[in-house]
Order: structure tokens, then sequence, then C-alpha cells
């Protein structure tokens, strides 16, 4: 690929970014910083992605009107809660600004074979999601692992009526792989709905971001990636989005992982 190309990903990959810290270590002034990289001279990241006690600090500092969105998690990171502690949560989530919630489906419950638990989780939040709040589905899909979990997921949370599937916390072993990208893009292609996708948790070069972007060109095709169908979920991505487009040197590359 040609140094353009490179930058030509990197440049699409950056609106496309949720730029997330979910440390456990995460600090108020960690948020400060956080703002403040969404915003950089080659244009914003599409959102931060923050724990919910974080969400009303972070709308101070972005402001009302703010083109970086405010992500937060819910039913997080185990998906074990009881439904109306986690619809208290996004409620209060939206309450302190937060523009899109991000769900942990109760994955235990379906690998159990309990369908109705995740339809029901599903269906409350996103009543407590009113337009134009943002919903994505976290499937877990490291902790589901087989095809037809995966599937499953996919298919119930595209019936409830999310905007997007997520496919991990990032606090799993295993998270986001292009062999779970590759079903759920084609569970959304096959639901002629408008679902977005985001791969979260292990993205960290523009070599990687490409494989993704390519994955979801071939299956819903060439003009379907733009930041209201598909997102990254990640950390340390951006510092390699940046690399490439000041034409330095991959930082993936200069570490020795490419």
């Amino acid at each position: 690929m040609t140094e353009a190309s490179n930058r030509q990903i990197a440049s699409l990959a950056l609106t496309l970014l949720d730029l997330t810290d979910l440390s456990d270590t995460c600090t108020p002034a960690d948020i400060e910083a956080l703002c403040a990289d969404a915003r950089t001279p080659h244009g914003n990241t599409a959102a931060i992605c923050i724990w919910p006690h974080f969400v009303q600090q972070a709308r101070g500092i972005l402001g009302p009107a703010s083109p970086v969105r405010i992500a937060t998690v819910v039913n997080f990171p185990l998906g074990d809660l009881a439904i109306d502690d986690v619809v208290g949560e996004t409620q209060a989530a939206i309450s302190n600004g937060a523009d899109e919630i991000d769900l942990v489906i109760p994955y235990r419950a379906l690998i159990d074979g309990d369908e109705q638990s995740v339809r029901e989780m599903i269906a409350a939040v996103r009543t407590a999601c009113p337009p134009p709040i943002v919903l994505k589905a976290i499937l877990e899909t490291g902790e589901l692992r087989e095809r037809g979990l995966i599937r499953n997921a996919s298919h119930i949370a595209i019936r409830e009526g999310v905007d997007f599937l997520k496919t991990s916390t990032g606090k799993a072993q295993v998270n986001a792989t292009l062999e779970a990208a590759d079903i759920m893009l084609t569970c959304i292609r096959e639901s002629g709905r408008k679902v977005g996708f985001k791969p979260s948790g292990g993205v960290r070069s523009i070599a990687e971001a490409r494989l993704y972007i390519n994955l979801a060109n071939t299956i819903q095709g060439s003009d379907w990636v733009m930041p209201s169908t598909f997102r990254f979920g990640a950390s340390t991505l951006l510092k390699d989005i940046l690399a490439v487009i000041d034409g330095r040197e991959s930082a993936a590359i200069a570490a020795g992982a490419y």
C-alpha cells in the first residue's frame, strides 16, 4: 500500500474512533486529557467512551453542542446486573449528558440458553434511550465464542432495535476478531436494517484498522463505512492514526509489531 493510501485510511479511522478510557485507574485528569486528545489538529474523533461517573465532567469540558459525542457503558463489564439497575444507569448517564449508551448484553444468560433475558434487557434499555440517543449492544464475542451464539446474539439485538453491534468490552481475554466481525456484519446485511458495527478491544494500528474497514466494505459495500455506521473502540489507535497522517512511521511498526 502507498503512503497516501495509509494516510487516507488513517484520516477515515480518525472520524470513526470512539477514543476510550475504561481503565480501572481512570481519573478526572485522565478525562481532561482524553477530551483534549479527541480534538486533534487533523479533526475530531467520533466520540469518547468513558465510565458513567465521568460523563458529567466530560460534558462540562466538551460543551453542550460538541461534535465529539460522549459514549458511556452500562451493565459493564460482566453483563450481570438487574434490568432495573441498568435502566437506572442509562437514565442517569443520559441526564448527565451522554449521547450514546454501550450496553453489555447478558451474554452468560445467552450461553445458558436464556434468550428471553437478553431480549428483555435490550428492550428495556432501548426504551430508556429515546432518539437521538444511540444504543450499542456489546455482545462480548470472545466469551460467546461459538459462531451460532454470535449470530443469535446479533439477530436478537438487531430485532430489539439497537443502533450498533459492538464486539467486546475490552475486558475479556479475547476481544475484537475478524471472524466475529464477519459474522456480525453478515447478520446486519441479512437484517436489511440500518445497524452499525463497532469492533472494540485490541485494534491498535492502521494496519489492523484497514482489515476491518476492508471487511466491512466487502460485506456491506464501499460506501457503507462512515461514523453513523462504523466505529472503532480503542484507547491506543489514535497514536498510530496521528503518526500516519503526519507522515511519521507507524507507531506499531516502530514498536516491531509489524
